[in-house]
């Protein structure tokens, strides 16, 4: 079995963030750059997948610099052999362009399985998946918690609102992970070390046959503006017993908020 996971760098969610001058993007100084946490997901079923059946794992990301140190601890978790993207017009891109992108980087590879988090932190747009599904004319399943795969069939169970669903289908297959799916494995110090020897497929557009139709001009979506969310008032500690508290609570809701 041959898989391919698409994972995505993002600011580390413990990162105090800043607007940078540009006011269009975060302040980049300084903030380390962490595997998506739902890719971690993805990164562990198509490990485990492997453990079962064999074959081999590929992880795929798209990005700069940052992108470096989150294809090497895929490998020191166990994935066999990493593609970076690594262009300047296709950084920062919006969810079509992105899965546009990691469509031209898997279809030639041969791929039974192609596995991604249901979901990148920050950006938490949830499209690229499915997208990526459309562009490669495969059957997809979002937001799987558990799954099967017996030869070139699959069985998966998926959470929707109220209920959970479970599908069938054929491989390959594009499937994206929720939180409870597994529990991703941290890397070995063997691991770390090994991952460090291995090489990192580089490809820009030109290699990838997209060159000035993904990305810079082309951006279907670009920021104009970014800005912290305004700051949130400081509570009210309302002085007294009990009887005098929800006395003088009732009257604020009536005076000031004026929901009474």
């Amino acid at each position: 079995m041959k898989i391919a996971v698409c994972v995505k760098s993002v600011p580390d969610t413990e990162a105090k963030i800043a607007i940078g001058a540009d006011k269009n993007n975060i302040e980049l100084t300084g903030v380390r750059f962490i595997t998506s946490p739902f890719d971690e997901f993805a990164i562990e079923e198509a490990l485990k997948l492997k453990e079962k059946n064999g074959g081999e794992t590929t992880v795929i990301s798209v990005g700069s610099k940052e992108v470096t140190d989150v294809l090497r601890d895929s490998l020191a978790r166990g994935i066999d052999s990493a593609v970076h993207v690594d262009d300047p017009d296709l950084t920062w891109l919006d969810p079509l362009s992105t899965a546009k992108v990691l469509a031209a980087a898997i279809k030639d590879g041969g791929y039974d399985l192609i596995l991604c988090g249901q979901q990148g932190v920050g950006g938490d747009n949830g499209q690229v998946p499915s997208i990526l599904a459309e562009l490669l004319d495969l059957p997809h399943v979002t937001n799987i918690i558990k799954l099967e795969v017996d030869g070139t069939k699959f069985k998966a169970e998926r959470e929707i609102e109220g209920a959970h669903e479970f599908v069938e289908g054929t491989l390959p297959a594009v499937l994206s992970a929720q939180k409870g799916l597994n529990e991703p494995r941290y890397p070995s110090i063997k691991g770390v070390m090994a991952a460090r020897r291995k090489e990192i497929a580089v490809k820009n557009a030109e290699a990838l046959g997209i060159k000035g139709q993904v990305g810079g001009d082309n951006r279907k979506v670009t920021i104009k503006l970014m800005t912290m969310p305004p700051v949130r008032e400081q509570g009210r500690r309302l002085d007294g017993d009990v009887d005098q508290q929800v006395k003088t609570l009732v009257g604020l809701l009536r005076s000031e908020a004026h929901v009474l």
